[in-house]
Parts: C-alpha cells; sequence; structure tokens
C-alpha cells in the first residue's frame, strides 16, 4: 500500500473530548471518526487493525471446533419477553417499533435469539456437543458512552454459545473456550489475566472475565501473590473472620443510647464517640426486586452489591430512598440501626466476631452504644456480602493479595439452563427422556480490545501496536522520493516485501522527514525503514523498532532479508 493511495488523517492536537490514551491516540492516528455519540466510524487504518484482531478470534474460535454463523441485529420483542429479558435488561436496549407496530430492539447480546434457534434445529443428544459463534455488530443504549471504543453505544463483538447434554460436557466446553481465549490474547501480545467474575445481566451460574492489564483500566482486580486466585472486585470473595480465643471471654456491656446531634456518617460518628470505625455497624436499607432488606456490614467495609444481589437471588437492587428509610426505620439516612427493625435484616460475617459496637438507634440524632447480637437483636442470615480490602488475605489459601486495574476484554459464562429452560430448548437423550441443554457463552469485545491494546502500548510518541493486530508491520520512509536512487531503493525493497507477503506501507508523501517520523511513530507501525540519499549512497538503510529508540544501519542488499527475519521475531516473541 502507498500512502498517497491510502487514506490516513493525522493529527498533531489532543482532540478536546477525549479522555483516555486509546482514544486520543485513535483519533489523531486517523483511525476512527466519531459519528455521534458512543458511535464511530473506522477509517481504512482502523479498520485494518480491527479485521486482523477478528482474523485472530476466528482462527482459534475455528481450532476450538466452533461453527460459525451470522444472527440478525434486529431481535423481535416476543423473544426478549419470553426470556423475561424485555423489561429486566432496562434502557440499555434500543426499542422501537416497525410499520406494522410490532415491537423489536437492536441486539446487545444474543442469547434469545441463538437459543431460538438450537430448540428448533436440535433434538438428539447425538447433535451435541456444539457450538456457534459470531462476529457481528451490538448496540447497547448506553447512559454515558465515553472512552472511545472502550465504552461506546454500537461495538463490534465476537460471541459464542454452546449447548451439551451434561454438566460433564458443558465444563469441557467451558475448558475449551478458556484456553482459546488465552490463545487468543496471547497472539495480540497483550499482558492478560483471567479473573472470576459476576454474571450480570447475561445470567448463569459462573463466570470469567479477561483482563487486559492497564493502570487506566476501569475494572479493579485483585490477585493473590501465592497461589493463581484471581477475581475482580465485584466477585473477590472475602473469608469469614476467625473467632479468637478471648471473644467468648468478653464482657457484654449495657447498652446505652447517645444522642448525636446530625452527626450520621461513619466518620462523624466515630469521632464523636471516639471509636474505631471496625467497632461501628452500618445497617443499609435496600429495595430487593421490591421486598425492602436491611444490610448490615462493618464501619470500615463497605456493601459488595453484587454479592448482595447473588445471595439473595434478585435481578434488581437499589438504595432505599429517604422517605422509605424513614417509613421503615422510623428516622433519617445515617441512624438506621438493626434493633427493632421489622424488615428482613442480613448481615455479613464479620459481624459474628463483634462485641459491644455502635449502631443507629432508629431515631433522628441517636445511636446505641456497646449493642449486641443475640441479646439485643437477632440476624438469621449471614454471608459475604462486602467489598474486600488490601487487609484481607486470598480466600484460596490464605496469602496476601494485590489490587491491580484492568480493561475487560473477554467474558466467558456457564449459563447451565437459564434460557433453555425459560425458552424450552430441550433435546432427547440416549434413554429418551426430555432434558433441558445445558448452556454456555463467551464474548469478546473486538474493538475494545484493540483500544485495549493501544492503553498497553504507547508512549509520548504514539501507539506501540503489537505486530498482530497493527494496520501494517512495516512502514518504508523514502525521505527524498524526487531523488531517483532513492526511489529505486525503497522500491524495490517495497515490492520484495510485498512479494513475501508483509504487510507494509510505503510512505511517498512529498512531505519534510519530520513530519513521516512523526506519522510513522503516532500510528505505531512496529518496523520503520527510512531511506535517504547518504544511506545509499553508502549502500545503507537504516531500521528501527517502534519498541526500541535507537535505529541500526543495514546494507541495502540484505535488507529485505533482515526485515523479513526482524518481523518473524517479532511473532515468534508473542508464543
Amino acid at each position: 500500500m502507498r500512502y498517497t493511495k491510502y487514506f490516513i488523517p493525522t493529527y498533531k492536537e489532543i482532540p478536546a473530548d477525549a479522555e483516555v490514551i486509546s482514544h486520543q491516540l485513535m483519533l489523531r492516528a486517523g483511525m476512527i471518526r466519531k459519528l455521534t455519540s458512543g458511535i464511530y466510524t473506522y477509517l481504512p487504518a482502523g479498520l485494518k487493525s480491527l479485521k486482523k484482531m477478528e482474523n485472530i478470534i476466528r482462527e482459534e474460535m475455528n481450532r476450538a471446533g466452533a461453527v460459525e454463523i451470522l444472527m440478525p441485529a434486529v431481535q423481535p420483542a416476543e423473544l426478549w419477553q419470553e426470556s423475561g429479558r424485555w423489561e429486566f435488561y432496562g434502557r440499555e436496549l434500543l426499542r422501537f417499533k416497525d410499520r406494522h407496530n410490532r415491537e423489536a430492539c437492536l441486539g446487545p447480546t444474543h442469547e434469545e435469539v441463538i437459543t431460538d434457534l438450537v430448540r428448533k434445529e436440535i433434538r438428539s443428544y447425538k447433535q451435541m456437543p456444539i457450538n456457534f459463534y459470531q462476529i457481528q455488530t451490538k448496540f447497547r443504549d448506553e447512559i454515558r458512552p465515553r472512552f472511545g471504543l472502550m465504552r461506546g453505544r454500537e461495538f463490534v463483538m465476537k460471541d459464542s454459545y454452546s449447548f451439551d447434554m451434561d454438566e460433564e460436557h458443558a465444563n469441557k466446553s467451558y475448558e475449551a473456550m478458556n484456553r482459546a481465549y488465552v490463545r487468543i490474547f496471547k497472539r495480540c501480545g497483550l499482558k492478560f489475566r483471567a479473573v472470576e467474575a459476576d454474571t450480570g445481566t447475561i445470567g448463569g451460574s459462573y463466570s470469567h472475565e479477561f483482563m487486559v492489564l492497564a493502570e487506566t483500566g476501569e475494572d479493579e482486580i485483585v490477585n493473590c501473590i501465592k497461589c493463581d486466585y484471581a477475581a475482580n472486585l465485584e466477585r473477590a470473595e472475602v473469608n469469614a473472620p476467625a473467632i479468637l480465643p478471648d471473644f467468648n471471654d468478653t464482657a457484654l456491656e449495657p447498652a446505652t443510647e447517645v444522642v448525636t446531634p446530625d452527626i450520621k456518617t461513619v466518620e462523624e460518628v466515630t469521632s464523636f464517640l471516639s471509636i474505631r470505625t471496625e467497632d461501628l455497624i452500618k445497617t443499609l436499607i435496600f429495595v430487593a426486586d421490591g421486598e425492602i432488606i436491611a444490610a448490615m456490614v462493618r464501619g470500615d467495609h463497605e456493601v459488595n452489591e453484587a454479592k448482595l444481589k447473588r445471595f439473595l437471588g434478585v435481578q434488581t437492587l437499589e438504595l432505599a430512598d429517604a422517605g422509605l428509610v424513614a417509613e421503615k426505620t422510623g428516622a433519617p439516612i445515617g441512624f438506621a440501626g438493626p434493633i427493632g427493625l421489622k424488615i428482613r435484616t442480613i448481615a455479613d460475617n464479620a459481624i459474628k466476631a463483634m462485641k459491644n459496637f455502635v449502631v443507629g438507634g432508629n431515631k433522628k440524632d441517636l445511636h446505641i452504644k456497646n449493642a449486641n447480637l443475640d441479646r439485643d437483636f437477632r440476624v438469621k442470615e449471614f454471608g459475604d456480602l462486602r467489598l474486600i480490602t488490601a487487609r484481607d488475605t486470598c480466600p484460596r489459601c490464605g496469602g496476601g493479595i494485590n489490587f491491580g486495574r484492568g480493561i475487560e476484554v473477554g467474558h466467558i459464562f456457564k449459563l447451565g439452563t437459564k434460557y433453555s429452560k425459560t425458552l424450552k430448548a430441550m433435546f432427547f437423550d440416549e434413554e429418551g427422556k426430555e432434558r433441558p441443554i445445558i448452556m454456555g457463552c463467551y464474548g469478546i469485545g473486538v474493538g475494545r480490545t484493540v483500544a485495549a491494546a493501544i492503553e498497553q502500548n504507547h508512549d509520548k510518541n504514539g501507539i506501540i501496536f503489537p505486530i498482530p493486530i497493527a494496520p501494517f508491520e512495516v512502514t518504508i520512509l523514502p525521505l527524498q522520493m524526487h531523488e531517483p536512487r532513492v526511489a529505486e531503493t525503497a522500491e524495490a525493497i517495497y515490492k520484495n516485501l510485498r512479494d513475501n507477503n508483509i504487510d507494509v506501507i510505503m510512505d511517498d508523501r512529498d512531505e519534510r522527514a519530520g513530519v513521516k517520523f512523526n506519522d510513522a511513530d503516532l500510528i505505531g507501525i512496529p518496523v520503520r525503514v527510512t531511506i535517504g540519499l547518504r544511506g545509499v549512497k553508502e549502500g545503507l538503510v537504516e531500521m528501527r523498532l517502534r519498541t526500541e529508540s535507537e535505529s541500526v544501519n543495514v546494507p541495502i542488499k540484505d535488507a529485505p532479508a533482515i526485515i523479513l527475519e526482524k518481523v518473524k521475531n517479532l511473532y515468534d516473541s508473542l508464543e
């Protein structure tokens, strides 16, 4: 490809509305352009990276035995109503009506569509296992689309769905996809980690997220420094506290009411009463699928709403408003407590190891000191309800934990029979008995992965693309195209590389050397070959890797072979 026949409109300045590095650099490098909020056009260089990413995914999905299909983007409301997600999915689901007044949506995901296909086509255990995948555009009407391709409304996604006759085979399908995802992200040259994750609106019993490690990542992840345990913050488990030997010997102090005028935050209460935050209990009021419940955690802990939802087995969970809190507790927000509370109450495991603690008094400007479990109030339900902290240990081995940040680029789920039971996707087993199909689903954000690669690989000059997803593998920069010897040398090397299937672009623009160097660095092409008149006279060209600061001189006659070897080495280093 010749630069003058291509289209790469680069910017020098950072666009004002671009917040994160990948968004800034993809705009500046002429890879994408914004159409409207959360919706982008892929320009030629951006599309090349996207297609290279798709090809890696397609090769590894095929290698894992998955079969490619393509499903419609428009989905009828009846399917979503049948699955129960038409209302549950929320306002991210873009709903509309056609000319016949039939309701439909733009697909944010395809569990309903694929299950509908399978329930009509698969009826016997002999037709399984099978895994269907597609690479297709999705639409989710994000309330705050931001960060370019990282959180857009329209995006390209690979989604696949496995169908098995029993849990044993379903687990094998899940592990096959896990291995395929590891190969995909390794081939892309990314530093990543698979972490246990919440299943969210997709549902199911178990899932892993694949996180590209980057300081700019939206998600916080936790990993053990001794074993392989890793999870995102929502999913990270917390060990139940050990009961100390002298716990039962600690005397129960008399409960005492304390006036706390307009003092309601943890910081205010602990300071006013001169106590530690771990000697206070917070009682939070939630609405869970319409039921009013209370959740209790220690003062230095935070409720993990994803864990609380899983514990309760509900689809919706939100904090109660001030009016509802006052109605159920008799007090404003900040003074709720468990004593005398007449609603379902769940407590975090840490509360089992507490004595003589402070709770809200269910009355304005009132707290109670030296409250105690069982004596002053009872709790029937305990569980792991809180966010993990740096003071906690690994739930698997007890080792220390680290916190980091990551960008979710893939997510795999064990769906079980969530959709097959609801949509009646059944099969006949070897004994002729009808049973629900066991399902799994597996997604990769294609454009998001390209953006995440940029978040992880860049410097002050621009993108540093891993070679498998770079728009081009090699760029040739002839500095004086008007000089016949320079042009002839550039053309010869360009032709040789093309003949050897190297994805190469030649910058044949009539531009200053500095412009060509800056654009090459900005776009992030892994190998740069510079051809200047002085070097040609000496029989040399200059070669530089984007990851390195220094160039090396290469004899012109050996240049194609050396460049080919360098490209091969860059790929080999990722294996």
